[in-house]
């Protein structure tokens, strides 16, 4: 008797462990990306919002430094090319790096990727964006995300005076399907005004033979750094690239799959910069920074997102824009891993 009581037991305490477990794997089901909505973006919004207290907005480009920290925007584009929004949608700020991905696809569509990278690394980094990394002994850029590789990939782009520019600009414009988008002409001066590190970049790589022209191809990476866009935007964006660079409303005329992929690698290694390792740990999704404080991300076949809050952490990115993506990817289950 004593023994059946104890079997009796024993199963008992199985099986409410049973029914315990399967609650919680349960409870840490992630909800269906198809019920993401403008509802779901601004709970996580104001989740986030205060996180700009912890940050500081970029002020070594003056310009930069005049934008309201308190601005935030959350957009997404799922998969059927609907967009939702929250915050402060209709805010524009300047592309900064996040024009780093638009211009890899310009030069890569022109020359090739083997062109293009026999001229730089794919390497990831530990060191800041503007870091001048291995210029100085092996002469070429670590990969296409840091600025020296950024400031060489739009020197390959095809073409005298502004027309590099204006071909990114032009790639911008139809990614987003919005021709209203333009460059912050007082943001681009501000940033000439004061690159001097980039332009030490320039002339370090002009004098080791991978750039032959003159600073016309440093102005183009200045004013590409200075386009002005909208969170919704940067959710077209990373859209484009989730999609084989196919664009939200279904426009294939660029589709390129090994393109795509090319890109979204270049985002999850050092999309980030020296954090991207975290960041792929943490968030696990395709990511560009910029520190205009913007982040497009690629959430690979599904869906794009945009987020702005200008104010920034040690690493370039944004504060609060970081933590709403977390959120999202956690509650979603769109990490790639």
């Amino acid at each position: 008797m004593k023994n059946n009581s104890f079997l009796f037991s024993a199963k008992g305490i199985c099986t409410a462990a049973f029914l315990s477990l399967n609650t919680i794997v349960y409870a840490q089901k992630p909800a269906d990306i198809s019920t993401i909505s403008e509802k779901t973006l601004n709970t996580i919004l104001e989740k986030n919002r205060a996180y700009y207290t912890q940050g500081k907005v970029a002020d070594y480009i003056p310009e930069l430094g005049k934008i309201e920290a308190k601005a935030i925007a959350f957009s997404v584009v799922d998969k059927n090319g609907k967009v939702f929004n929250t915050g402060d949608v209709s805010k524009k700020f300047t592309m900064q790096s996040i024009s780093k991905i638009i211009s890899l696809m310009v030069a890569v569509n022109e020359k090739g990727e083997a062109h293009i990278f026999n001229k730089m690394g794919y390497f990831g980094s530990d060191k800041p964006f503007n870091h001048f990394s291995n210029l100085e002994t092996t002469g070429k850029p670590l990969n296409p995300m840091m600025n020296a590789g950024a400031i060489l990939t739009t020197s390959l782009i095809s073409g005298d005076g502004e027309k590099p520019f204006l071909k990114i600009l032009d790639m911008v414009r139809y990614i987003t399907k919005n021709q209203t988008i333009e460059y912050n002409k007082s943001v681009y001066e501000s940033e000439k005004a004061t690159g001097h590190r980039n332009r030490g970049m320039f002339y370090i790589m002009k004098n080791s033979g991978l750039i032959s022209g003159n600073e016309d191809q440093l102005d183009n990476y200045f004013k590409q750094c200075s386009i002005e866009l909208t969170a919704e935007d940067l959710a077209k964006i990373g859209y484009f690239f989730a999609n084989q660079c196919v664009r939200f409303d279904g426009d294939a005329t660029y589709k390129n799959a090994d393109i795509a992929k090319l890109v979204e690698s270049q985002m999850l290694t050092a999309g980030m910069y020296e954090f991207s390792g975290e960041y792929s740990r943490t968030v696990g999704l395709p990511s560009k920074s910029g520190v205009g404080g913007g982040i497009t991300v690629s959430v690979p076949g599904k869906i794009g997102i945009g987020v702005f809050s200008p104010s920034l952490d040690q690493h370039g990115n944004s504060l609060a824009g970081y933590h709403m993506i977390l959120d999202l990817a956690k509650q979603y289950g769109l990490s790639i891993f």
